[in-house]
């Protein structure tokens, strides 16, 4: 089931040559981001490892505190206008026109595929799928969707849940599919000290949910549980919510549920990433109620580096990352806040495997989650174009 580790000492001895690779971003969020968004994320930390024996570009949004062009870390970054998705794709050509591509990589965009495609024929053009919604209603009918897999040469998903859904939905594409999991920079996310030494709050577990104020990260569902375990079960907790939300009545409902919850509830608003590994150390617990398929779920692994135990929902890729009783706890009934309050009550009377979990969950990250694992496989699918066909 796990994808093995490849050490960069093999990437760089191995005989395996440098290649010149552009990756297009999408046109949403500028890349480095400056606030979050986990595709720009996963660009740019796997640009700066990929750079370190690879020559990257990356194509990206233009942004006011940004200029137009700029090394950073080892990264050549052009960024073009993009007030839509038409807009940013023509200067996405206008830039790759000059220069000379051993591959091109497009990040979470399909329908970019078929005019890089065209416009660079003899070039291997790669799609990295990180969710999803860009294969699907609104954002693409299925025509469009079935043109982008199908212009691609390679096809790269961060699990096999999101693997196995775009080959059933698509299974003229699945012989090109391969998986490479996300990771995380595990220098910036770290326990505040070793997971084993943390002593526990007296009064109760500090709780962290971070994401989007939206229904389907199922904070209302967190809520409602919270509210169980402490009022049925007698546990004490404290809750920390990073993420902000445009949703008004959803936000208006999440007060509503934080008031008669009988628990703190801090809420942070948006956290920009550069900062939010702080966040995660303030915590004993992270907690992932997602309602609806997540393709990897990125913050489950920034929670384990820094050495917190998981709960979330068994869904889509976090099942992959998540192992019961080793780094965390799933939960089969997610919608049902009793489900998640039970689990979040086991780890309130269990203080030792909060401590267990947690280093197991860090262990796991520095030898299964890292960027630096990421851009392997990554360099490895580049540098053996086009004999790579079972490599990852």
């Amino acid at each position: 089931m796990y994808i093995q580790y490849v050490s960069t000492a093999r990437m760089r001895d191995g005989g395996e040559h440098a290649v010149n690779l552009a990756i297009v971003a999408p046109e949403q969020i500028p890349v480095p981001p400056p606030l979050g968004g986990s595709v720009e994320i996963s660009v740019w930390a796997v640009a700066k490892e990929l750079a370190q024996w690879h020559s990257v570009t990356v194509i990206s949004r233009a942004h006011s505190r940004y200029p137009k062009e700029s090394w950073m870390s080892g990264v050549r970054i052009l960024r073009v206008q993009g007030g839509n998705a038409a807009e940013y794709l023509g200067g996405v050509l206008r830039s790759l026109s000059g220069g000379s591509w051993d591959a091109i990589q497009v990040d979470n965009r399909p329908s970019f595929v078929p005019a890089i495609k065209r416009r660079f024929p003899h070039v291997p053009v790669s799609l990295f799928v990180h969710s999803l919604t860009f294969v699907s209603p609104p954002y693409a009918r299925r025509r469009q969707a079935e043109e982008g897999l199908a212009a691609a040469d390679i096809i790269v998903a961060n699990s096999w849940s999101l693997r196995h859904e775009l080959a059933a939905r698509f299974p003229f594409a699945a012989e090109k599919m391969r998986v490479v999991w996300l990771g995380v920079d595990t220098g910036r996310f770290c326990p505040a000290m070793a997971p084993a030494d943390r002593p526990l709050a007296k009064d109760g577990l500090t709780v962290l949910f971070a994401g989007r104020l939206i229904p389907r990260k199922g904070l209302h569902v967190l809520l409602k549980a919270l509210r169980l375990a402490h009022v049925s079960g007698g546990h004490r907790f404290r809750l920390i919510v990073a993420g902000g939300s445009r949703h008004e009545r959803y936000k208006r409902r999440i007060r509503q549920l934080a008031r008669t919850s009988g628990v703190p509830v801090n809420f942070l608003g948006t956290v920009a990433h550069r900062h939010i590994h702080r966040i995660y150390q303030q915590a004993d617990v992270f907690i992932c109620p997602s309602q609806r398929h997540e393709a990897f779920g990125l913050v489950n692994v920034e929670a384990m580096a820094s050495g917190l135990p998981v709960i979330a929902s068994r869904i889509g890729g976090i099942g992959e990352i998540v192992v019961p009783g080793w780094n965390g706890l799933l939960v089969s009934d997610y919608a049902n806040p009793r489900a998640f309050a039970e689990a979040i009550a086991f780890l309130s009377s269990h203080p030792e495997l909060v401590r267990s979990m947690g280093a197991a969950a860090r262990q796991d990250c520095l030898s299964r989650f890292s960027w630096t694992a990421t851009a392997a496989h990554l360099s490895r699918l580049y540098t053996h174009w086009p004999h790579n066909h079972g490599i990852l």
